[in-house]
């Protein structure tokens, strides 16, 4: 960083860096040709760059802007002693890292460069996105409880009422229309119950996450004959935590299905591939629910994709993307998993479906004691 000439010039510069260093928020300083000339530990981490490394070489070679002109912008603030200020651009690192931030460019006094300060919004806009799901989500169990409850009384009274003009008929062939009326009943409550989704308590006890995988990965190879390949990918770290494994096994296979039939479906032959991965998390958010430790559970596939007009909403009831599917196994899913204070992300693209469960490890032991 320029500043200057005069007594004390060297030691205020490294003053300021030094100010610049303890800083959270991403500050990196250029010269009039856009060439790093201080970046903090914060931009380091950022920017996935090393700060030894950088240093007077053009700021542009690290990232990328989504809006070509930003190149431009930089240089025009540098040579009209302008400030401006950028809001959720989409930056691609060096790295092949994708970054949503807000920055500020303000110029040095004296035209002596560029400083710019990065704030990361990816984490922000996550958690903002998990809180709307949770809470929408709720909104809609809690509409559906009310529609089941208004729905399950009239057709105890029509199954009731059907049975009842069975006795009276007076031919036997007569009765098959009392039975269908009767069936589709039947039917009809079966597909309320399913809304509504499990109704117990979990029942918690401690379970190896792995263990919970492998019988996923059974009834999968069971189910699809060996035609789908299963790749594992697991972190054998992982603790033991306690959670209720039947509704695991439940939420895990809901989603692994769901992929199984995706890929049969596509007919991909010998290339269709699901793949269980296991990982730690750190300091991770759930809404605004801070964890120390979070256990990840990615189950990916390589089929078409879930259509985009729809992959934002298929963790609602009845929302599907396949002719045959009712859209209930994913709602389900996330309320299981929901029920150990975690939660199901979902991203998608032709090629590459990841379901991504995060379930937090401590909240568990405090939950059961």
């Amino acid at each position: 960083m320029s500043i200057p000439a005069g007594t004390g010039a060297n030691s205020s510069e490294q003053h300021y860096k030094s100010i610049f260093d303890h800083l959270n928020v991403a500050v990196v300083v250029l010269d009039n040709s856009l060439r790093l000339v201080h970046i903090n530990p914060s931009a380091e981490m950022m920017l996935a760059v090393s700060r030894s490394k950088v240093l007077d070489t053009p700021f542009v070679h690290y990232f990328r802007e989504s809006d070509a002109s930003a190149e431009e912008a930089l240089k025009a603030a540098a040579d009209e002693d302008a400030q401006y200020t950028k809001r959720r651009s989409q930056w691609h690192l060096h790295n092949g890292a994708k970054l949503t931030v807000d920055y500020s460019v303000t110029p040095l006094p004296d035209k002596a460069g560029l400083l710019i300060e990065i704030v990361a919004l990816d984490r922000l806009l996550r958690i903002s996105r998990e809180e709307a799901l949770i809470s929408s989500q709720e909104t809609t169990r809690n509409l559906v409880r009310s529609m089941a409850h208004e729905i399950k009384n009239p057709l105890g009274g029509i199954r009731g009422a059907a049975q009842l003009l069975e006795r009276e008929l007076p031919a036997e062939e007569l009765q098959e229309f009392t039975q269908i009326i009767i069936e589709e009943v039947d039917r009809l409550r079966n597909l309320v119950d399913r809304m509504l989704g499990p109704r117990q308590l979990p029942n918690f006890e401690d379970i190896n996450v792995h263990e919970v995988l492998e019988r996923v990965a059974t009834v999968i190879h069971a189910e699809c004959g060996g035609d789908i390949r299963l790749k594992r990918d697991y972190d054998p770290s992982i603790p033991d935590f306690p959670g209720d494994k039947e509704m695991l096994i439940q939420a895990m296979l809901n989603i692994a299905r769901n992929a199984m039939q995706a890929l049969q479906e596509a007919d991909l032959s010998e290339n269709s591939s699901i793949a269980l991965r296991t990982r730690i998390q750190r300091q991770f958010t759930i809404g605004r629910q801070y964890h120390n430790l979070v256990c990840r559970i990615d189950i990916e596939d390589n089929g078409p994709g879930i259509p985009s007009h729809i992959v934002e909403d298929i963790f609602y009831p009845m929302i599907t993307g396949r002719a045959e599917g009712t859209g209930l196994g994913l709602a389900i899913s996330q309320h299981l998993i929901q029920q150990h204070q975690g939660l199901i992300e979902c991203s998608s693209h032709p090629g590459k479906t990841t379901f991504s469960i995060y379930i937090p490890l401590e909240q568990h032991h405090a939950a059961t004691q």
